[in-house]
């Protein structure tokens, strides 16, 4: 049968989602916790690989097993075998046909930054922050430009093994609430770094270093070496992932909101 599952988890002491050899990884403490339910190797699938550093309250998984276990057990005891930092969310078997990545028509991540002078003592792996103040509205109206379907090389990792650097973002929102500006972004899938380069390009024109137009010529450049600054990875959630409905799966999980 094919189980679905979703995660959350706090990614500061990961060096990503991936299996690795010689370094922590969220994925290998899933399979681990969910192997020892099942009595055998389970092997597990995801969404979204997010990089280290990088948080999820809604990442989703599946894996095949042949280990008969009820939904709630699956749940209890994947969780009994996870560190603190990791939690199974909701458990439930899908259709065979049903694949994390490839299923997947949409994702959602969410850019917490925290905007003032000094920086937090409680939140430094949870928001990136930054001193300069920002305007919010100067960088919604930058925002714009990134909208839609295009060629975001400019926006990718020079590592990204993508084959493609076309994507569509379908909303890309900034909002203010006190000290702390969040964006919002929800793409068909992005490339590497896209949200954190993405990030970066905003925080400049919200400090006033470049004017809103220079987020459409970065785009049109296509070129990652006039895309400025990645940002770093502490303040990236991934929140949500949309699968076609006959599969039965909530496409959003709890977004972080600080007071």
């Amino acid at each position: 049968m094919r189980i679905a599952c979703a995660i959350e988890y706090d990614g500061a002491a990961y060096r990503g989602w991936q299996r690795q050899d010689n370094a922590p990884s969220v994925q290998a403490c899933v399979e681990r916790a969910l192997s020892r339910v099942a009595d055998q190797a389970v092997s597990v699938g995801c969404a979204g690989r997010t990089d280290a550093g990088v948080h999820a309250t809604w990442q989703i998984v599946h894996f095949d097993t042949d280990a008969v276990r009820a939904e709630r057990a699956w749940l209890l005891g994947g969780n009994a075998n996870l560190p603190r930092d990791i939690r199974i969310l909701h458990v439930q078997r899908v259709d065979p046909a049903f694949h994390a990545r490839f299923s997947a028509q949409a994702r959602s991540y969410r850019y917490v930054i925290l905007n003032r002078e000094v920086p937090s003592a409680l939140m430094r792996t949870r928001a990136t922050w930054e001193r300069r103040p920002l305007a919010a509205e100067r960088m919604q109206q930058a925002a714009t430009h990134l909208l839609g379907e295009h060629d975001f090389s400019s926006f990718r990792a020079v590592a990204c093994q993508a084959k493609s650097p076309i994507r569509t973002i379908h909303r890309l929102q900034v909002a203010r609430h006190g000290d702390l500006i969040y964006l919002d972004v929800e793409a068909n899938t992005f490339l590497h770094h896209m949200v954190r380069n993405i990030a970066g390009v905003l925080i400049s024109v919200g400090c006033g270093e470049r004017p809103a137009q220079w987020v459409a010529q970065v785009l049109a450049h296509r070129d990652r070496t006039r895309g400025g600054v990645t940002a770093p990875a502490a303040g990236l959630y991934l929140v949500g992932v949309k699968y076609p409905t006959q599969f039965g799966i909530a496409s959003q999980g709890v977004l972080p909101v600080f007071a």
